[in-house]
């Protein structure tokens, strides 16, 4: 994408009057040399794939380390109750959060937003607010333009994989994403797509990247549940008119800043953190046996 800042698209979309997701829809047109409605096509297709990926979820299927499995239909049943501190609402994004994530352990298809291991954190978020609010496929499909937009912006100026910038350039961006996405689809300005942005992604600054076992499961899919629940929390901070008092491109800069300053243990190598944890230490030698 042309456009190496948010501030520069925000820029766009004001002097010519296109909303910001059209903004980036034109970007995409214009690099991949595509018709309006290919790209559009493209999109609806990755948003109705991650419906698929949600609908398909099997609670009875295990990963073959067995480190996860089963945790997304206990939420389910737990939701079914009616009685979770945090409501339907969250806690069906919770819900599907996890369901995403091990799916993706499990092998079944999912589309990465950005990436594999952050993948439950965007369609957790739009899945449900579509369920929720009554929001056209089309709107979705426009939503996950904007998430685009952040997500190839962040990708440009910092990084979006764990072993490059820790666990924040995942689940982080991902949370960014799918704020600002979420800010959109509830009638919010650009910018306050852009400040739920910079709120969802400095909430995790410094997160690192420690797979136990070296393996995208513990924590990885977990923090699928921290990174839509953040970005939910972030857009509605957004919405009510807090602003972050760091510019959105500037909490971008900051994160690769700090994910260059991570150690090699933390960035996705299983030498550090939790993956070096008396019992992720077992769990390791566990893997390696088996």
């Amino acid at each position: 994408m042309a456009l190496k800042s948010l501030e520069e698209l925000a820029n766009t979309a004001a002097a010519s009057g296109d909303p910001f997701w059209c903004v980036v829809l034109k970007e995409d047109i214009k690099e991949r040399q595509v018709t309006k409605e290919e790209s559009f096509a493209k999109m609806e297709g990755m948003y109705l794939a991650m419906k698929e990926a949600d609908k398909q979820y099997d609670g009875k299927l295990r990963s073959r380390s067995g480190l996860s499995g089963g945790d997304g239909q206990r939420l389910s049943e737990y939701l079914e109750k009616g009685e979770s501190l945090c409501g339907d609402f969250i806690t069906t994004v919770m819900m599907r959060a996890v369901k995403m994530g091990e799916s993706n352990a499990c092998m079944k298809r999912i589309v990465a937003a950005p990436t594999a291991g952050s993948c439950g954190v965007l369609p957790a978020v739009l899945v449900t607010m579509e369920e929720r609010f009554g929001f056209s496929i089309e709107q979705m499909t426009q939503a996950l333009y904007v998430a685009a937009g952040i997500g190839e912006v962040i990708a440009e100026r910092a990084f979006i994989s764990g072993a490059q910038g820790g666990c924040q350039a995942e689940i982080g961006s991902a949370s960014a994403m799918a704020a600002g996405a979420a800010v959109f689809l509830y009638g919010g300005t650009t910018q306050q797509i852009l400040h739920a942005c910079a709120m969802a992604l400095k909430n995790l600054l410094g997160l690192t990247c420690d797979p136990v076992a070296g393996l995208v499961e513990i924590p990885c899919i977990k923090r699928n549940i921290l990174g839509a629940v953040n970005a939910l929390t972030s857009a509605d901070v957004a919405l009510a008119g807090v602003k972050s008092a760091i510019p959105p491109d500037e909490v971008i800069d900051t994160m690769r800043s700090i994910g260059s300053m991570l150690p090699k243990a933390l960035r996705e190598t299983g030498e550090g953190g939790l993956a070096i944890s008396p019992e992720g230490l077992k769990i390791m030698e566990k893997q390696q046996k088996e």
